[in-house]
């Protein structure tokens, strides 16, 4: 099982079809589990997904329409019924306070855990920072207000092995090279740890949901990694989506183009449409050009290698 993966639990629009719940995408990052928009139903997908509430560390909402967000009820509940052993941080638009309050509370159940709740409000901003990664939001445009979401992963360092044997550094002094910046040699002098290694570029991640164009669709897709992305209609409703405040597939394809996305995820169809491939060749005729995934209920989606 990869470190980093998208674990993908519904892919609805407003209806839920036979094959496609509404919204719910798990991520991955190492130990941390982040849970996005749980529709409804999304406690029986992560049942079938393999998705425990122990894997839960935090809940980011992008706006509360309900097929983003019914979910939470149960989840919410789940996640007290397991004694979950760690705190649960839940991000969601402040404007949005009193549906978050409702969901939490929708019926009686015992409360055992610790739940954080952390409203974005504003442009929204950086949430989050710790060394595995930074959570920000970026404000979005939808009828109702909306915030998108993205992970980014410092950068770090890449020893090179060519590099180290130049300088005569082997074993434990790698180690002490890393961990100190700089090691002091016989033959060399004091060797800094920038001598010996290149600059390894952090992961990006972003998420965007219920959107028309905007910049702040950009300010999170920029030089991502992989970005999940709502695609509702096809480009033939490029008016209704506007109306609606939604993206098409091209939109969605020429905007991760633009931004420079490595691997690009398309989501949240309306239930009017059957056959997904149409959706990838409009992202294709937009200019996107990378690796490129028509979302599916209970797809595993890993994170792209490193360059």
């Amino acid at each position: 099982m990869s470190a980093r993966e998208l674990v993908v639990l519904g892919t609805a629009s407003q209806v839920p079809t036979r094959h496609r719940n509404h919204n719910g995408y798990l991520l991955r990052w190492d130990g941390e589990g982040i849970l996005f928009d749980p529709g409804e139903g999304t406690q029986r997908q992560m049942l079938l997904a393999g998705v425990a509430a122990h894997d839960l560390n935090r809940i980011c909402v992008t706006h509360f329409h309900g097929d983003h967000s019914l979910g939470l009820a149960g989840v919410i509940q789940r996640i007290n019924l397991d004694r979950v052993p760690h705190p649960v941080t839940a991000h969601y638009p402040a404007s949005g306070e009193r549906f978050f309050g409702r969901l939490r509370y929708a019926t009686a159940y015992r409360e055992k855990v610790r739940l954080i709740e952390h409203a974005v409000s504003g442009d929204g901003g950086v949430l989050a920072s710790q060394p595995r990664f930074t959570l920000e939001a970026r404000k979005l445009s939808h009828p109702v207000e909306a915030f998108g979401y993205r992970l980014t992963e410092p950068d770090g360092r890449r020893m090179l092995p060519e590099l180290l044997a130049a300088y005569g550094i082997a074993g434990p002094d790698i180690g002490r090279l890393q961990h100190d910046g700089a090691l002091a040699t016989a033959e060399h002098g004091t060797v800094t740890v920038e001598q010996v290694s290149e600059v390894r570029r952090g992961q990006r991640f972003a998420f965007v949901m219920d959107t028309r164009m905007c910049d702040g669709v950009y300010a999170l897709a920029e030089g991502c990694d992989m970005l999940v992305i709502e695609s509702t209609f096809l480009d033939d409703a490029v008016e209704l989506a506007e109306e609606y405040g939604h993206l098409t597939a091209g939109q969605a394809g020429r905007a991760a183009a633009e931004s420079g996305v490595r691997h690009l995820v398309l989501t949240h169809f309306s239930q009017r449409y059957s056959e997904p491939a149409e959706f990838e060749r409009q992202a294709r005729a937009a200019g996107y050009e990378g690796e490129l995934t028509i979302a599916r209920d209970l797809d595993r989606i890993p994170m792209p290698k490193r360059r």
